[in-house]
């Protein structure tokens, strides 16, 4: 008798085999984050140079995950930039060196770090576990009350954050007792009132900036006008403090030492004075220290230990991001990334920061200004550029051919926001040859203002509805007026209404496919293989190439995050010659050779099996 008689038995057992292989790693990250076999070692007075009045960078992340998220950063990126703040020369430093430093006069070290993780999530624990044991660093768990007793498995429960405490590498924090919203709009005014995070993440596509958390104002109406007295906003206030801690003390046996109250840069505990002041003497007389700004790293002996700051970083920047922004801040210079050195000696930096990661060469702007590279050695007449660039859509990429040493003759392609624009530069005067609205190019068909209004509409009656008690009054209304909305007549953008054309967000992912043709007295550019610029007379004959990002505005952020530093990513970047019968020389190639490549895409696809198990199982 055959062991596999048919092919569905090969597949059945290639399956399990596979679940067998990846159970078992994801039980070995399990047990490696729950049941750690290395302690923290407090930084040695003799190892370190203690600062004089230097004070301490602090840096928070929203949270950890495998592969990372629009919101999470991924366990490797994290691995990279505190291993990249390590050979810095960082240390962190505990909650008890910041209480001795404000309360005692306590020297820090020149260069301490404190490192907080938000939210409270169990895959922050497991996923950030082994960077702080390789770097000998201590995080702070940040964790909402409420949480605590959910039965989400995505959250630290008070038996996980026991547990963590007792591996030396963590300490608590909480971010308070809940995450909710009060006087909520969506973004044609729609007065949505109060919702928890589940609802504002069923409908948030269609909010502006028009609402708040639940401690920062007086619940309103909507005319904007307070529902509730002043002594009845203390007391809901206060309430929710009690709340808060009870659970912490029935749950793990104490209130966390360290608050951060959300949401940050407030004017000082709130968007009202009174509500200000009742948040503020809740803060003071429960908690040791509070963080009550986002965007700002460094804290000094003339910091508030009730008003300090955090950076939030972001899961879309680079390693030299993150550095910029603290290099910008404690106004000292730090060491770079670099990257593959095979790869960047080809290029001489000029300004801001450069990786060579891979087939990827990530140029980080200056805070509020440019980045810029020149590729070494090589005059280019005729050519081919091509490559991807896969910075975030808000920001400037550009490619300089043809230039001068300081580039006041050239020809430059620019990518800024979205918009390409093909510039001739003569004695160092830009005349713009073109510019092309790449959702025009997409021929991008847009909502109508009218049908984007229903469609929130629709999803606000349907997210009430989901959320009310299905024997209730306000389930039965919220689905009248769901069933309303969607009969509502609209117009179209090509019956006349005027479109609906959202900003772009600060954190919105970029990827254009970019060739450029250079030849003779002639230039011609191609986004995604459609044409924008054909055969545009230039000027510049011979010269250099050149890659440059820059800071393009603040943009749009519904978290509020403020940021003037800009990556911009130039994948798979390769120069060749004219072709001539068919065939053509490679001039200069960023792109992985064959072997590497393979191994990459190995790698991807492995990721997207165990992912896939991940979710399945």
């Amino acid at each position: 008798m055959k062991l596999f008689e048919t092919k569905k038995d090969y597949k059945k057992i290639f399956r399990t085999i596979l679940q067998i292989i990846v159970v078992l790693m994801l039980l070995n990250i399990l047990l490696h984050a729950l049941f750690s076999f290395k302690r923290y070692q407090p930084y040695g007075e003799n190892e370190v140079t203690l600062g004089e009045n230097t004070g301490f960078i602090a840096i928070s992340y929203l949270g950890v995950d495998r592969n990372g998220t629009p919101s999470l950063i991924s366990e490797k990126r994290l691995a990279e930039e505190l291993k990249s703040l390590k050979k810095n020369g960082y240390v962190t430093i505990t909650q008890q060196d910041i209480l001795d430093y404000y309360q005692n006069g306590k020297k820090l070290p020149e260069k301490s770090l404190y490192l907080m993780f938000e939210d409270g999530r169990r895959d922050t624990a497991i996923f950030a576990q082994n960077s702080l044991e390789e770097n000998n660093y201590i995080g702070t768990v940040l964790t909402y009350a409420q949480k605590l007793k959910d039965d989400e498995q995505k959250f630290l429960t008070p038996k996980d954050l026991r547990s963590l405490m007792e591996q030396s590498f963590w300490e608590m924090g909480t971010n308070g007792y809940r995450l909710s919203y009060i006087n909520v709009y969506d973004r044609y005014e729609h007065f949505l009132g109060q919702m928890s995070s589940l609802e504002y993440n069923k409908i948030k596509a269609y909010l502006g900036r028009d609402y708040n958390q639940y401690l920062m104002d007086f619940i309103r109406d909507e005319n904007r006008i307070p529902l509730e007295s002043t002594s009845e906003m203390e007391k809901r206030i206060t309430y929710d403090y009690d709340l808060m801690e009870q659970e912490y003390t029935e749950g793990i046996g104490e209130l966390p030492p360290v608050y951060v109250l959300m949401h940050a840069n407030t004017g000082r505990f709130g968007n009202n004075d009174k509500v200000s002041a009742v948040n503020g003497a809740n803060i003071m007389d429960r908690f040791a220290m509070n963080y009550n700004r986002e965007g700002y790293s460094l804290n000094t002996a003339q910091s508030s230990i009730y008003d300090l700051t955090r950076m939030q970083v972001q899961p879309y920047w680079y390693t030299n991001h993150m550095l910029m922004r603290i290099n910008a801040d404690i106004k000292k210079e730090l060491a770079f990334e670099e990257g593959d050195q095979s790869r960047k000696q080809n290029w001489e930096t000029i300004k801001g920061a450069v990786e060579f990661k891979e087939d990827k060469i990530a140029l980080t702007s200056l805070p509020k200004d440019k980045g810029l590279i020149q590729l070494k050695d090589m005059k280019l007449e005729d050519g081919i550029l091509d490559t991807d660039l896969t910075g975030n859509k808000l920001g400037i990429q550009s490619v300089y051919l043809r230039a001068d040493a300081d580039r006041r003759n050239a020809v430059m392609v620019r990518l800024d926001s979205n918009v390409l624009s093909l510039v001739n530069i003569v004695n160092g005067k830009e005349e713009k040859l073109g510019e092309v609205d790449l959702d025009d190019l997409d021929e991008v068909q847009y909502a109508s203002k009218e049908e984007d209004q229903k469609a929130a509409l629709v999803k606000e009656y349907e997210t009430e509805a989901l959320y009310a008690d299905a024997r209730s009054n306000q389930y039965e209304t919220a689905k009248k007026k769901q069933e309303q909305a969607e009969q509502r007549i609209t117009k179209s953008v090509t019956e006349g209404a005027e479109a609906y054309i959202p900003d772009i967000s600060i954190s919105e992912p970029g990827k254009r496919h970019l060739q450029i043709q250079i030849q003779k007295d002639k230039i011609t550019v191609l986004v995604d293989g459609r044409t924008a610029f054909q055969q545009e007379q230039i000027t510049a004959e011979s010269g250099s190439v050149f890659l440059e990002s820059a800071f393009a505005g603040y943009g749009y952020s519904q978290r509020n995050i403020s940021d003037d530093v800009y990556d911009g990513v130039f994948e798979k970047l390769e120069i060749t010659t004219i072709p001539e019968n068919g065939k053509s020389t490679v001039l200069y190639s960023n792109k992985l050779q064959t072997g590497r490549e393979m191994l990459v895409t190995v790698s991807r696809i492995w990721n997207q099996v165990v992912n896939w198990f991940i979710e399945t199982f």
